[in-house]
């Protein structure tokens, strides 16, 4: 028998000994994402193209939908922190915010194809620096969690950090990542004036803050707050989802100062001129309120059961929203102000009645409108929203419960827990008085949809803001995913749903853009238009931009990224035609 040589001999021992090694070490479980819909990346992602590249386009994109989509997202979560620790985000609210931009140009060609050009920043790394070298994140959030240990002193003095002037920070010091406007009034460029007329970008919040950044490479370039607008604006907190007139392009909003008593001051934009009005001051409880209505005469505050405790002061102490809002209390109504969009000079009135309806939560409306009242008299006002039985879906946002690997996922996702899935209502208030009145009237509950069948994050087409509309479309959470499992077309006549859902896939706010801006003369063309949304693609894990027609729910094309873009909340769309995109003349009208 042929002698093995010592050499090969101490090879193959290492090689056992390796192997035998191996055998010993405990294996790594993998952990199986909630129904095999991964989701992970979509919360934690530093994907980011600073330098425009062009999409890969799939399918058809109509030439009519060009223009500019922005969309409002999340980047990196986890931070590697120079004192050897991991720096992590709690809850989807608080993620740092990064900024999209998707260029649509129509080409020359005659099968109308388009290119679609992207590009996309963070808009905190200062903030994210900060991070980095201290190891925490000072400073107001919605929901992270205070260390118990840390003594008053240095509350008190975070608290003052947090409410610093805004001169003193940096534009990239602040996480603004929940609603962008385009040229809102009142507030100055922040960069050359784009081709398609964009010359201000501003990303808001529900706190006193603007970021404004540069419309084409989204590099923050300023920070101010509502005092810029008008000196009484000095509370901290305010809305997100301010609203602009389609036509006029006026801008409404609140702004709420916390104290011994409350005090809200609502307040108008004036496209024209860039001067702010204050249309009504009054003082009622404090409460989170995330948006609110506009009619063509009217702007309606609904002061709904998301109440502060101690009247907001437990703000500043906690230095987040999510622990200073009081438990939900059933037996509180909710109070709805409307207010004379007018200002004194004007003639407007300030509050011109108050309503009551049963308690409700909500975080988004979705448009309002005014009727003849039954007596011919006067205006009713609809209002539609997305209500909740109690404030349980704020919770149901802390990451742990939203990563598709979390032990968590499966009991938040479960669709027996109605109560984290909105129910859209439709209420009236009847018999809007001429004039001022302190007489308390009831509001009146139209009709309630299903809870399975409500969009969130809802938008409609933004021809039929502030009048009577039939179909609302958003997002859609049936338990299939630990978060977001499609879109929904709800339509308020029949009260039936249409749904585009594809395992795995899970979509963002989806913008409608029409096929013709304008109200149909025969209702029927309300729904002729196609919807832009970006999906996450979870077992690729990369997003991409899909299409969809949006009478059949079905897909048209899609511009596919390199990367996965972060889960965000709200957008807005520039037509290229020069007239009406999202809401109206370069970006008005739904949400400012």
């Amino acid at each position: 028998m042929a002698s093995v040589p010592a050499v090969s001999l101490r090879r193959l021992l290492s090689h056992k000994r390796l192997f035998q090694a191996v055998q010993q070490v405990p294996k790594q479980e993998t952990v199986q994402p909630y129904n095999d819909w991964p989701n992970d990346i979509g919360f934690n992602t530093a994907y980011e193209e600073r330098t425009p590249v062009e999409l890969e386009v799939k399918g058809h994109i109509p030439s009519w939908a060009a223009g500019v989509l922005y969309r409002v997202g999340t980047g990196a979560n986890e931070i590697d922190t120079e004192k050897g620790t991991k720096f992590r985000v709690n809850h989807w609210f608080d993620g740092h915010s990064v900024v999209h931009r998707f260029q649509i140009i129509a080409s020359d060609n005659e099968d109308g194809s388009v290119r679609v050009v992207y590009n996309s920043r963070s808009t905190c790394d200062g903030l994210i620096e900060k991070i980095r070298k201290t190891g925490n994140r000072e400073g107001m959030t919605f929901a992270a969690k205070y260390d118990p240990c840390t003594s008053y002193f240095k509350k008190t003095m975070s608290m003052f950090k947090s409410f610093r002037p805004a001169a003193e920070m940096k534009p990239n010091e602040r996480t603004v990542p929940v609603t962008i406007s385009v040229n809102p009034p009142g507030l100055p460029a922040s960069g050359p004036r784009h081709a398609s007329g964009i010359e201000t970008l501003c990303s808001k919040t529900d706190a006193n803050v603007l970021q404004l950044l540069d419309p084409e490479t989204l590099e923050p370039v300023g920070i101010a707050s509502q005092t810029i607008l008008h000196p009484d604006l000095k509370g901290p907190m305010s809305c997100a989802h301010a609203k602009s007139d389609p036509v006029s392009g006026d801008v409404f909003n609140y702004n709420l100062e916390i104290g011994p008593t409350s005090t809200y001051r609502i307040f108008r934009v004036s496209a024209s001129t860039g001067k702010t009005s204050i249309l009504a001051t009054f003082n009622t409880n404090a409460a989170y309120i995330h948006s609110f209505f506009l009619t063509q005469n009217y702007v309606i505050l609904c002061v709904w059961n998301s109440y502060y405790t101690a009247n907001g002061a437990t703000i500043l102490l906690n230095q987040n929203v999510m622990d200073s809002i009081s438990d939900y209390d059933p037996s509180r109504p909710s109070r709805w102000y409307v207010v004379d969009r007018r200002s004194a000079e004007e003639g407007g009135q300030g509050v011109i009645a108050t309503y009551d309806s049963d308690p409700f939560y909500c975080f988004h409306t979705v448009n309002a409108y005014e009727q003849p009242s039954a007596d011919g008299e006067g205006v009713d006002i609809i209002a539609d929203l997305d209500s909740y039985s109690n404030h349980n879906i704020m919770k149901r946002f802390f990451l742990e419960n939203l990563y598709s690997t979390s032990p968590k996922a499966a009991k938040h996702a479960d669709p027996a827990d109605a109560s984290t899935r909105a129910e859209y209502k439709r209420f009236r208030l009847p018999s809007i008085p001429s004039s001022a009145t302190q007489t308390r009237q009831k509001a009146v509950l139209e009709f309630v949809g299903r809870a399975f069948d409500t969009p969130e994050l809802p938008t409609i087409n933004p021809s039929y803001v502030l009048r009577p509309h039939r179909y609302v479309y958003g997002i859609a959470d049936t338990g299939k995913a630990s978060f977001l499992d499609g879109l929904i077309k709800y339509d308020t006549k029949t009260k039936n749903a249409v749904f585009w859902s594809e395992h795995g896939q899970s979509a963002g706010e989806a913008i409608f853009i029409p096929r013709e801006p304008g109200v149909s003369e025969d209702g029927e063309g309300e729904d002729d238009g196609v919807l832009l949304t970006v999906v996450l693609d979870g077992p690729a894990g990369r997003s991409y931009l899909l299409v969809l027609d949006a009478k059949t729910m079905k897909e048209a094309g899609r511009a596919e990224m390199k990367g996965a873009a972060g889960f965000g909340f709200h957008g807005t769309h520039v037509s290229a035609r020069g007239s009406r995109g999202v809401g109206g003349e370069l970006g008005r009208g739904l949400d400012f």
